[in-house]
């Protein structure tokens, strides 16, 4: 297992849909466990295939820091089959540098999804966990938490990120927290 490199937005990979996994391999469960080592390293709560450049739909996520591992999920082909409520919650990601915002997302949600072991599986998910279910499964579909913010706070993004990098200094900044 290595660790991979975590796309950057603009990277135009994170705009991309994954595509369906068609087969559960040794191959497969490899890179899992590649996404899981790059995501505790980052650190962060989640992580999508698409965030290291991979196309297929594949996501792992821990929402317990106190116990890494314990309530590890390694989800293939996952998708939203309920929702209900919703929640504002701040979040920040680990393809959007040194930024966080407030996302209105559904506060409860069923996911079914195939685990590695080839079976299929049904989540409900509710607070930090569905928050983290919804953010990844964006990822699945080329969207980014910022593309859910107001048009305003996304260009000031956009605007800051650019004076970053300019300066050289958007690859330099350190994490602020754990971020999905």
């Amino acid at each position: 297992m290595a660790l991979l490199k975590i796309r950057k937005f603009p990277d135009l990979a994170l705009k991309q849909r994954a595509r369906p996994v068609t087969e559960i391999d040794g191959a497969l469960n490899g890179f899992i466990e590649s996404m899981i080592q790059t995501m505790y390293a980052a650190p962060g709560v989640g992580l999508a295939a698409p965030q290291v450049g991979d196309t297929r739909r594949v996501i792992v996520l821990d929402t317990d820091h106190e116990n890494p591992g314990k309530h590890l999920l390694k989800l293939i082909n996952p998708q939203i089959v309920e929702s209900a409520g919703s929640v504002i919650w701040e979040e920040g990601c680990l393809s959007v540098i040194d930024f966080t915002a407030e996302v209105k997302r559904a506060a409860q949600v069923m996911v079914r999804a195939w685990t590695p072991e080839q079976k299929q599986i049904e989540i409900e998910a509710d607070d930090l966990l569905a928050v983290a279910l919804q953010h990844e499964i964006d990822h699945l579909d080329g969207r980014l938490f910022i593309d859910r913010i107001s048009r305003i706070k996304r260009e000031l993004y956009r605007r800051k990120l650019q004076k970053l990098i300019k300066e050289g200094k958007a690859d330099a900044i350190a994490p602020c927290a754990v971020r999905i």
